[in-house]
């Protein structure tokens, strides 16, 4: 879950991180009344509302020194569209001035399993082409976090001192706390200024929260308005939407991320990354697949019946295609019940509509049972995940030169 940048600001104030306040609008329209409610100024900052980064090389963000001018570039940043996104909302704030620029952030190490602070001296667009010598980083144990004296060191090491160097200390450690506490995949401050005073203070904010985590932080979010998921980095479907919906009727299990794509064979995947392995199969094979998503974790029936029901409404998609990898987390019966449920409340039969359904594991012979009165073998895990995409593919009839 990919926040908008006023929704992360307002959901990290609380750990004691400071942001620039502004107003978002819905329409251009009302640029005039949100300048009016903010701090005086000569000059504002409007930046679009999207849940990714790159905003100001994308011609997203616009400075102003008058209302008529801010109306105008209001308009345009309405009309814009970035990454196959449109733009809803548009912020509007103050310009700031400032002394220089940091960047400030917080991800996963995978190497380490750990997470990682970052401290680099370039800040704003800069920050990718910031050098190794202006940027420092170190793992921390998410149990005890970043201390304030850890976060001073990291300071120290890019030569920073005096109030800045405590200062960044204090930051540093909020934003691990933060970033722990929110169950965060990516957090940043991009840039964080030094104002003449010395005050530290975060224009822009990117935070990313793990799907599997949003039950948990329900009432943080709660609080944000509305929210969309947008893993593609684009506006979700109406299919993506009312998969992330099915996912999210019941705790248990994954069963409704889904990334929508133009093919005809609908594909029902997962098991410890092989939902990669196997839509790289199926393309590979000459396939078109209608759907990229994950399934785990032991959902329920009703939710993956729910999920096959909807990847069948897709126009134009006749055959579905059910592969996993050896399972031990997730019941092969369960799925096989559901899978069965959907198809038939799509209004198909199973043996006319799945082509493969390999989910080897946990109560696997059940599930064999389930799909052979439904009309449909199951394979077992002496068939790998590649030739059980090369039989989808070839199964359906959807192979493309």
């Amino acid at each position: 879950m990919r926040l908008l940048e006023h929704q992360a600001k307002k959901l990290l104030e609380p750990f004691g991180l400071p942001f620039t306040h502004g107003v978002v609008i819905r329409e251009a329209g009302a640029v005039v009344s949100a300048i009016a409610s903010l701090t005086p100024s000569s000059a504002w900052v409007l930046k679009a509302q999207v849940p990714f980064g790159g905003r100001g090389k994308a011609g997203a963000i616009r400075f102003v020194t008058s209302e008529d001018e801010a109306v105008i570039q209001a308009r345009e940043l309405f009309a814009l569209r970035i990454r196959d996104t449109a733009v809803h909302a548009v912020s509007i704030e103050p310009r700031m001035a400032f002394s220089r620029e940091f960047y400030v952030g917080v991800a996963w190490d995978t190497a380490a399993r750990l997470p990682v602070a970052i401290l680099s001296l370039a800040g704003g667009v800069d920050v990718e082409a910031s050098s190794e010598h202006q940027v420092v980083r170190r793992t921390f144990d998410p149990g005890h976090g970043l201390s304030p004296y850890e976060g001073r060191e990291m300071a120290e090491m890019l030569h920073l001192t005096g109030k800045t160097l405590t200062a960044l200390g204090t930051m540093l450690h909020r934003l691990a706390a933060a970033f722990v506490e929110v169950d965060a995949l990516t957090l940043e401050i991009n840039p964080l200024i030094e104002t003449d005073n010395g005050a530290l203070l975060g224009l822009d904010a990117h935070l990313e929260i793990e799907d599997d985590a949003l039950a948990r932080q329900q009432d943080r979010l709660g609080a944000l308005g509305e929210l969309v998921a947008s893993p593609t980095g684009r506006e979700p479907t109406p299919l993506e939407l009312e998969a992330q919906r099915i996912d999210a009727m019941d705790h248990r299990g994954v069963a409704g991320r889904v990334v929508e794509f133009d093919g005809d064979l609908a594909l029902l995947i997962g098991g410890g990354g092989a939902s990669l392995t196997v839509f790289d199969a199926v393309r590979r094979h000459g396939g078109r697949p209608a759907n990229y998503c994950e399934v785990g974790g032991n959902p329920t029936e009703e939710k993956v019946a729910a999920l096959t029901a909807l990847l069948l409404s897709k126009p134009g998609v006749v055959h579905l295609a059910v592969i996993m990898n050896v399972v031990n987390n997730t019941r092969a019966d369960v799925m096989a019940r559901g899978v069965v449920d959907g198809v038939r409340q799509a209004g198909r039969e199973p043996a006319e509509t799945i082509t493969v359904f390999r989910i080897p594991g946990s109560w696997e012979p059940e599930a064999s049972a389930i799909m052979a009165e439904a009309g449909v073998h199951a394979l077992g895990r002496d068939v790998s995940l590649d030739e059980a995409a090369r039989l989808a593919v070839e199964r359906s009839g959807t192979h493309v030169a």
